[in-house]
């Protein structure tokens, strides 16, 4: 193994021209969901304060009938929920009085951009990408400032103008926050006589964000990128539709939108994304990623896929043992299911990449994007955020770890090629294999947006480097 790591320290060695290569790509859009998140960490005694402020006693306080916010006090009994429990949920709401009270009542410790479509654009803005245009359906003064300053990253005012995304302020538009109430394991709440102790650090979310909810679309965005040539776009934000609210039809109504995108040449990479809904989740797998290029996803959302693809035996074996060489199996199912000619998965210490032998990112381009994108992860897990050029290769150095080596070698063995421990790319049936241990921060100061970070990065890093070998 002390040969796996030399040789993966020297592959790493390569991320600051990886880095610089970024640049060589011209205009890469995001799209559809950008929200704001306001970040707030609670204590059991606010908790119950803000519960006998609101009206509640014991028994109305543990008595929930829907996972929704529909009323002040519903916010309330979900953070109270999941501080109970330890455990984390998501409730929604598109009541303008449930919001009025969070923004009035719960204020926030911090505000950052929310949503995969605003985390990939500031990322990829970041990373050196010529022109990074993303979709807003509501554009504030709030969700302005949580852009970065920079002029390379685009949306569009009210007059459909393009504009350096954090100078725009759509008066008219509403700001879509998602709360996200953080309490910590040991905190006691107290109230009528009852005392609870939280069992485990979590958080719970409350959102509101009726556009987003509705897959509203930004026709400025949509008809100006439909004009452009495009290396890439990134596709997000339908995991929170829901069948009952038409998610299914919405859905469909985005395919001639993502169509034309595709039409001007774009590279199209769908972020499947954690989708409860399972009527909505098969949607999005046989309208959206079947026609996508290059679909991202971690362990969890790989065995959500299965079960709307009718492999529910193997989901549940994946579920038991969540292993490389389990999960390659998944994505080669899920390959030969769905369709998409590239499919990426991160799990702990090991990312995989599966795709056709005529994609247009060679694999040793795939390879050099992945260890960039394990590289800015890293960073940003260890350094807080990567806001600034200076934090983006603040990992840079560190070892691959060893879980992931070890998963490495574990899948070489499994498709009969042992020197994928050393190389990170191999041949299976008719597709090209590339794997690559990633570094892990022992105590990470943040994992927002990780997933989306590390699926956009590694993509358009390898189309730079691509761009740069045809030139």
């Amino acid at each position: 193994m002390k040969q796996a790591v030399q040789k993966w320290a020297e592959y790493y060695s390569g991320v600051e021209n990886t880095l610089r290569n970024m640049r060589q790509v011209k205009a890469v859009a995001t799209a559809f969901n950008t929200n704001v998140d306001a970040v707030l960490k609670i204590n059991g005694r606010r908790l119950a304060e803000l519960a006998r402020e609101t009206g509640l006693d014991w028994q109305a306080l543990t008595e929930v009938k829907e996972n929704k916010l529909h009323m002040p006090q519903d916010v309330i009994r979900g953070a109270f929920k999941c501080f109970s429990k330890g455990i984390a949920e998501e409730w929604l709401t598109e009541d303008i009085g449930v919001f009025n009270f969070m923004s009035e009542q719960l204020g926030f410790d911090r505000l950052q951009m929310g949503g995969q479509g605003g985390i990939v654009a500031n990322a990829l803005a970041v990373c050196g990408v010529q022109q990074v245009f993303c979709h807003c359906n509501s554009l504030s003064e709030l969700q302005a400032r949580q852009f970065l300053p920079l002029d390379n990253l685009l949306s569009f005012d009210e007059n459909g103008a393009v504009k350096a995304a954090h100078q725009i302020n759509r008066t008219a538009d509403t700001p879509l926050i998602h709360w996200i109430i953080e309490f910590d394991k040991g905190d006691v709440f107290e109230l009528d006589g009852h005392k609870v102790s939280c069992p485990k650090a979590n958080r719970f979310i409350a959102t509101y964000d009726p556009l987003n909810l509705r897959l509203v679309m930004d026709e400025n965005f949509v008809d100006y990128v439909a004009r452009q040539k495009l290396d890439a776009v990134i596709l997000s934000g339908y995991h929170a539709l829901t069948a009952a609210n038409g998610g299914v039809e919405l859905i469909e109504g985005s395919v001639p939108v993502v169509q034309r995108w595709q039409d001007r040449g774009a590279l199209l990479h769908l972020e499947v994304a954690s989708t409860q809904d399972k009527i909505v989740r098969k949607a999005i797998v046989e309208k959206v990623a079947s026609r996508a290029d290059s679909i991202g996803l971690n362990e969890r959302e790989t065995i959500d896929v299965l079960e709307v693809i009718n492999e529910e035996n193997l989901a549940k074996i994946c579920e038991e043992d969540c292993t490389a060489v389990n999960l390659f199996d998944a994505l080669l199912r899920i390959k030969k299911k769905v369709g998409s000619r590239r499919i990426q998965m991160h799990m702990f210490g090991l990312y995989v990449t599966l795709q056709d032998k005529d994609f247009p990112v060679s694999p040793e381009a795939n390879r050099r994007g992945m260890c960039l994108a394990a590289t800015v992860a890293a960073s940003k897990a260890g350094s807080g955020h990567i806001n600034e050029v200076k934090n983006l290769l603040w990992s840079k150095g560190m070892d691959p770890c060893a879980p992931g080596l070890e998963e490495l070698k574990k899948l070489g063995d499994y498709i009969g090629d042992e020197n994928l421990v050393l190389t990170g790319i191999s041949h299976y049936e008719d597709y090209d294999v590339i794997a690559v241990p990633t570094i892990l921060v022992e105590k990470p100061l943040t994992l927002v947006g990780m997933g989306d970070t590390i699926s956009s990065v590694s993509l358009v890093s390898a189309l730079g480097g691509q761009l740069i070998q045809k030139s």
